[in-house]
């Protein structure tokens, strides 16, 4: 059984204090509840719960049970959704397609409403107190056959019935919005996936700046991608009235996109259209498609928003490809940053004129180092090189800014510099939520110390970007770093809920329960960590960590051995790598660690100044000032 608070989200971003309070509420009444019907609470993930029951029957009546109690409760709105199925516990988890269709079932509900699967309803179609009603049948996500969906209708007359098509937030709609969810790859062979997406995030930025239109963002519409999903679902988790979508399949030269721009609320279609171009015509649909939507919705056009809205950055549609390429494999983190960085290069290399590709290449660069693949030193002035070409080519875009705002701060140390371009990205587009997100983390929190003033930027990311698992990391890793682990524990665990293979979102939870000494908890977020990134060393760090705060050296020891054989053939980042060593009582060559690191610019160095996860004995030691005093924070 999967719950989740309708509009927790939206809430957290309006009023904190009331979010946190609704939480606990929530916890505490299904606690009680999930017990009394055998069941097993096994997590929370963010405002979701997930629990197990013996019986079908048991629940089915825990859920009707707390749907009931939750009227008590000022606010407090759940969707449900229950499956029958398989599953395997392993290391106090659980995984398997029970779990995922459950989840998806939820995330399909009505406010107020519980539905399950028809394995489940089959369980208790004859039951006499348990009445149920048909929906339909849908493909959900990661799933290769239809669900047939029923929901459960309360014997409580005064429980008001869910309607499934009715959605509480219709009210809430903004006439003139939007969200852009990723083109479907037609292709015979799947293998245009990128063009899909970046058809749509072209869409995207084009008509983003209009002031008279709402766009929902990029990361969260994209949440979408790969689903059949309920339309009216989507406009009420973005808070749009239309939805653009559409396909794309390419054969040579010739291109074949369609494009449908839907009313949320009734399903109607405002308008559609297919073209058949050669792939040179790709820049002039991107075009047509945008100032159709704006047509659509009766957008008031300036000459300067007709200007930006047919913009084009290259007429090479060759390094386009690669571009989009290049956007395609960072946007999926983990190693796929470096295939990104090398499609980004043959962008450049086709059109040296093209200040996106330039614009990819600092940030993917950036997330090289921050994700300890190459040393800072390698790429710094790389990084620098490529956004300020980026600049002179046009010095419009905010993207380069933001890439800056991160060079300054990870790797010159250069604290009025890096705030000078964090502040001129986020003046030159205010939609941008990278630019707030990186700004109040690695800015305003790890230099500074500004933490009131870090979270109030990483909760306008997360505003601009709901759906986002790495904007909601970044808040977490923000809260983390200001001592506030329970908050920081929340977001980490939306950004799971958000993303189930989120690196940042585990990594920042495992931190978190490290912090709140729960170390079992820790030490099994961490295995997690390793296991879905391949071995990664943050993961490994962290999990050292964790087993030596609970006394497991053995083991700890092991993992160092694989890092110290590791860095015979790949780049070992100094930084945390001492930290292990410091954990494990070797500070002295903790310190030599340090070193390399600060000579290798590795990027996680400013962290350190307030990080809770630095050891007591290397921050009591005077070497560790000394190198505090040598980066040179403000003070």
């Amino acid at each position: 059984m999967f719950t989740d608070i309708v509009g927790y989200t939206a809430l957290m971003s309006e009023d904190e204090e009331r979010a946190f309070e609704l939480l606990r509420k929530n916890r505490q009444l299904q606690k009680p509840i999930i017990g009394k019907y055998k069941g097993r609470w096994i997590k929370e993930l963010g405002d979701g719960v997930l629990a197990s029951f013996p019986t079908v029957t048991d629940a089915v009546l825990c859920a009707t049970e707390i749907q009931k109690a939750c009227e008590a409760i000022d606010g407090l709105k759940l969707r449900i959704g229950i499956h029958q199925g398989e599953v395997v516990f392993e290391d106090n988890d659980v995984f398997g397609d029970g779990v995922n269709i459950a989840s998806r079932l939820q995330a399909l509900a009505p406010v107020g409403g519980t539905w399950i699967s028809e394995p489940v309803y089959n369980n208790i179609a004859n039951k006499k107190d348990m009445k149920t009603k048909f929906v339909r049948s849908e493909i959900l996500k990661n799933v290769k056959e239809p669900v047939r969906i029923y929901e459960v209708i309360s014997n409580d007359p005064s429980m008001e019935q869910s309607n499934v098509i009715i959605r509480e937030s219709k009210k809430n709609l903004s006439e003139k919005s939007i969200a852009v969810l990723p083109f479907v790859d037609m292709s015979s062979s799947h293998d245009q996936e990128y063009l899909g997406d970046g058809l749509a995030e072209e869409i995207l930025n084009s008509i983003v700046h209009l002031k008279d239109l709402k766009v929902a963002g990029r990361t969260s519409s994209f949440q979408f991608k790969g689903a059949k999903v309920d339309l009216r679902e989507v406009g009420e988790k973005l808070g749009v009235s239309t939805v653009l979508e559409g396909s794309v399949r390419k054969q040579g030269n010739r291109l074949r996109v369609t494009a449908q721009l839907i009313n949320v609320e009734d399903g109607f279609h405002l308008w559609s259209e297919r073209y058949d171009r050669d792939m040179d015509d790709i820049f002039a649909i991107q075009d047509e498609i945008a100032l159709a939507i704006t047509e659509q919705l009766k957008v008031t056009l300036l000459d300067k928003d007709r200007e930006k809205i047919t913009k084009t950055f290259t007429q090479n549609t060759e390094a386009y490809e690669f571009y989009l390429k290049g956007r395609f494999h960072i946007n999926r983190r983990g190693s796929s940053i470096l295939t990104g960085l090398r499609f980004f290069k043959q962008a450049i290399a086709a059109d040296p004129d093209y200040a996106l590709a330039y614009a990819g290449y600092a940030d993917a660069s950036i997330l090289s180092a921050a994700y300890s693949f190459l040393p800072g030193k390698t790429v710094m002035q790389e990084i620098k090189q490529a956004a300020e070409t980026a600049i002179e080519l046009d010095n419009t875009l905010s993207e380069p800014y933001c890439s800056l705002g991160s060079y300054y701060a990870f790797f010159e140390w250069n604290w009025i510099e890096s705030k000078r371009n964090f502040i001129k990205s986020i003046t030159l587009n205010s939609k941008y939520a990278q630019a707030y997100s990186w700004y109040g983390m690695e800015y305003l929190g790890w230099v500074e110390g500004n933490f009131d003033e870090a979270e109030s930027q990483g909760q306008t990311a997360i505003k601009i970007e709901p759906l986002s698992a790495i904007d909601h990391a970044d808040l977490a890793w923000t809260l983390h770093t200001a001592g506030r682990f329970e908050e920081a524990l929340i977001y980490a665990n939306k950004g799971i809920e958000l993303d189930g293979n989120s690196f940042l979102s585990h990594r920042l939870a495992g931190l978190c329960y490290l912090a709140l000494r729960r170390y079992g908890e820790a030490i099994d977020t961490f295995k997690h960590l390793i296991k879905i990134s391949g071995r990664h060393q943050h993961g490994l760090n962290g999990l050292i960590w964790a087993y030596c705060s609970n006394q497991n050296f053995e083991e700890a020891r092991l993992l160092v051995d694989e890092l110290k054989f590791r860095a015979i053939t790949e780049y070992i980042a100094g930084i945390y790598f001492g930290l292990s060593l410091a954990y494990l009582g070797d500070v002295n060559t903790a310190f030599d660690y340090l070193e390399q690191g600060y000579h290798d610019r590795d990027g996680v160095i400013v962290t350190l100044k307030y990080s809770p996860y630095v050891p007591a004995s290397l921050r009591s030691d005077p070497r560790f000032q000394n190198l505090l005093d040598r980066i040179g924070f403000p003070k």
